[in-house]
């Protein structure tokens, strides 16, 4: 990749970055320390950012550049990625563990800098170390340049409603601790969700209002609502009692205006929604509740959490007594996919990207779970299905992270022995990948763990059938793409057809998402442009599913040019 020519390039091109390109310089420093809360009639240890859960919103402008200090003084080993920034020539700074760099040790600091670039709207930072981001996260608003406005009318305030979960369960400090991505159970189940951390009154011990997040309006106002689905596994239905929402933004991209009572956020995305306070003064109450698409026999916390808006000047016996929406269903997919589905991008918004139309690679690539052998016989740890272990896996190959070395430094220094480049641009075999009769097809459910990516020339426009299959059972999987933004060009069930459902692809609008819920038993149809040398992931939302190895990666070759070729990592990057 970067050859020793271009050092002094760099060099120079760094220092007058910051005179020319960026806006501003916004710096923040996180402390990432254990903390003990009383929550839910218990004490509990969590991780926490600067002593506080959600962790401290971070506000840039578009082309601020934004240098982060993270002293680890956890026991654990920490990175923090910041969902859904390109890392235009940055990529050093993205934060996968093994994928961008190696963790931040106990003790250890690392300083992430980084441009951002064509971007505003919603985003957020987490926690990239397995279970860790359930409470290191935090929002990451990127406000257009001075000067700039939004492409609908101003808002009278903005409101982040990040949307968490709590657990009593997670791992030891131990399991933690170990070097290798071990295939390590998930956390219990989810305790209860949160709204900007906290659970709200209807669970135990939870009465006292400081548990319940509530914010006061005015009324006849317009209010945007920034919405992250920050929680480990679970997609939510988000609404508020007695008023309607208009999506503006989805993953800090820009869409048409759309009209709606209910919005549906998975893991990692992020939705902003106009809201205006035209009922009567009282209090109401916004609420959220799991979408769970796998088979009922997958347990999962069926339950909700819910804040209050409340308008000035509201009587007392409203605000004692405020409205509840009425949710949708857990297993309600048909009104999952009407909000999916409908979205469209705003082509006259600002950073809007037209679809590429010449596509230099065609992928069709299988999601899903499946089986890995357990060990020696009759041990019945593992915890899967006929006494095997769980597993994931795209296109048969079930994703194994490197522990010596990240993939973005062996690609960068030319390491050999760390990954291979054969990762197939169609599953090996062919089947009736929805079919609920394969779900225990021995044939096909064991996938060999392998570090396999995929090389992409600079500028390769990639298009991606992501196709769910029924192996254990279908599910919506939200995939997330880093270092990218994609077009969603079409969503349906049952197997892709490319006679039928090419048909239906939008070509003109489609939505831009870098997170996108592959439809349960269903596909999704993405494209994108590799403008952006490095390393990047993709992989399954559901957190339970990376360790499983339901991820691969794209390695994206420098430009032509000194200003298209990633610079040298930075001297203070952890080392493993």
């Amino acid at each position: 990749m970067a050859r020793p020519e271009f050092l002094i390039f760099w060099a120079l091109a760094l220092v007058s970055s910051f005179s020319m390109a960026s806006a501003a310089i916004v710096e923040h420093t996180f402390h990432v320390q254990n903390l003990t809360v009383n929550r839910l009639c218990e004490r509990r240890v969590i991780t926490a950012v600067n002593g506080t859960l959600p962790g401290p919103a971070i506000h840039v402008r578009e082309g601020d550049t934004l240098v982060v200090h993270v002293f680890n003084k956890s026991p654990y080993n920490l990175t923090i990625h910041w969902h859904g920034v390109f890392q235009l020539l940055s990529g050093w700074a993205d934060g996968p563990e093994y994928m961008t760099q190696c963790p931040i040790r106990p003790g250890s600091s690392y300083t992430y800098k980084f441009t951002i670039t064509g971007q505003e709207g919603t985003l957020w930072w987490h926690a990239h170390v397995q279970w860790i981001r359930a409470t290191v996260y935090g929002a990451l608003i990127i406000h257009p340049r001075l000067g700039n406005e939004y492409p609908f009318p101003k808002p009278h305030r903005e409101i982040p409603i990040l949307l968490g979960m709590e657990s009593g369960g997670m791992p030891t400090s131990s399991t933690w601790k170990t070097k290798r991505w071990q295939p390590v159970p998930p956390p219990n189940n989810s305790d209860a969700y949160t709204i900007n951390g906290r659970p709200g009154d209807l669970y135990n011990c939870s009465q006292n209002p400081k548990f319940t997040y509530t914010y006061k309006v005015e009324q006849g106002k317009t209010y945007l609502l920034r919405i992250i689905n920050a929680a480990l596994n679970n997609q939510l239905f988000f609404k508020v009692a007695g008023h309607k929402m208009t999506v503006v933004a989805v993953d800090a991209t820009y869409t048409n205006p759309y009209a709606t009572d209910v919005v549906l956020v998975a893991p990692g995305q992020t939705t902003d929604v106009l809201l205006t306070t035209d009922q009567a003064p009282g209090a109401y109450y916004m609420a959220a509740r799991p979408y769970a698409s796998a088979p009922p026999t997958v347990q999962f916390d069926n339950t909700t959490t819910r804040g209050i808006f409340i308008y000035e000047n509201a009587p007392s016996s409203a605000v004692s007594a405020p409205r509840m929406p009425t949710l949708p269903a857990f297993n309600d997919t048909p009104t999952a996919h009407k909000f999916n589905s409908n979205l469209t991008g705003l082509v006259s918004g600002p950073h809007w990207t037209p679809v590429p139309l010449q596509v230099d690679e065609h992928m069709l690539v299988t999601v899903g779970l499946g089986l890995a052998p357990c060990g020696a016989p009759g041990n019945s740890s593992c915890g899967g299905p006929n006494g095997q272990r769980l597993s994931a896996s795209m296109n048969n190959a079930s994703f194994q992270f490197p522990t010596t070395l990240s993939i973005l430094q062996a690609f960068f220094f030319n390491v050999r022995g760390i990954y291979t480049t054969d990762f197939p641009d169609k599953p090996p075999v062919a089947f009736d990948y929805t079919n609920q009769n394969n779900s225990m097809n021995l044939a096909l459910i064991f996938a060999p763990k392998k570090t396999s990516v995929k090389k992409l020339k600079y500028n390769a426009t990639v298009e991606m059938i992501l196709q769910d299959t029924s192996l254990v059972g279908v599910e919506n999987h939200p995939m997330h793409l880093h270092g990218y933004n994609f077009h969603v060009l079409a969503q349906g069930f049952g197997n892709f057809n490319p006679k039928t459902d090419r048909k239906k692809f939008n070509l003109v609008n489609p939505q831009m998402r870098n997170t996108i819920g592959v439809p349960v038993g269903g596909w999704a149809a993405i494209r994108f442009q590799a403008n952006n040398p490095g390393a990047w992931i993709m992989h399954c939302h559901l957190d339970v599913h990376l360790p499983w190895g339901l991820a691969t990666a794209f390695l994206v070759e420098d430009g032509p040019t000194p200003s298209t070729t990633l610079p040298p990592p930075p001297s203070d990057l952890p080392t493993c």
